[in-house]
């Protein structure tokens, strides 16, 4: 959001850079003869540069600067894209119908230009048997190729393989 500016009387500086309301530099004036300026041509003095040594004041309407940059903010959080992580989750053991269905499942959300995270929990023993997962993750990854490029390769995370998965669209 917008962060307030110091305006006409909140300025404490002595002196400071004046820019006119055409844009041109009137180099450093006192804060009183910058206050008259800016009065005489009914516009507000803003200190848009206050660490600055002298401060860079500018005679604008600040209405009106307020109101374009609240909209120039605005616009460029149009142009954001959101990014969603979905999650699907496997187990060692699990069987080829049941992978089909996770991997359909995720090329669904592939398709509409989601990143999915794809995880092996590991329970009790078959944390030793960990290149049994690494071997679903890549099955599963075969699955959903057609849809989606691995972002990040198979790696253990605590007692969970993970596997990124990023659609093709994004690449």
């Amino acid at each position: 959001m917008i962060k307030e500016l110091q305006i006409n009387d909140e300025i404490r500086a002595k002196e400071v850079r004046l820019i006119d309301a055409k844009g041109e530099q009137k180099g450093i004036v006192p804060i009183a003869k910058a206050l008259e300026l800016a009065r005489e041509s009914n516009l507000d003095l803003v200190n848009v540069a206050p660490t600055a040594n002298p401060p860079v004041c500018k005679i604008i309407d600040y209405g009106k600067y307020k109101y374009e940059t609240i909209k120039k903010e605005k616009e460029s959080r149009k142009k954001q894209k959101t990014i969603n992580v979905k999650e699907v989750r496997l187990s060692p053991n699990i069987d080829t119908h049941d992978l089909n269905v996770k991997a359909k499942r995720a090329n669904k959300f592939l398709q509409n230009g989601d990143k999915v995270k794809v995880s092996v929990r590991f329970r009790g023993r078959e944390l030793g048997h960990t290149a049994i997962g690494r071997d679903v993750l890549n099955k599963f990854a075969e699955l959903t190729e057609e849809n989606g490029v691995i972002e990040k390769r198979p790696a253990m995370e605590g007692r969970s393989m993970i596997m990124i998965l990023n659609s093709i669209t994004d690449k």
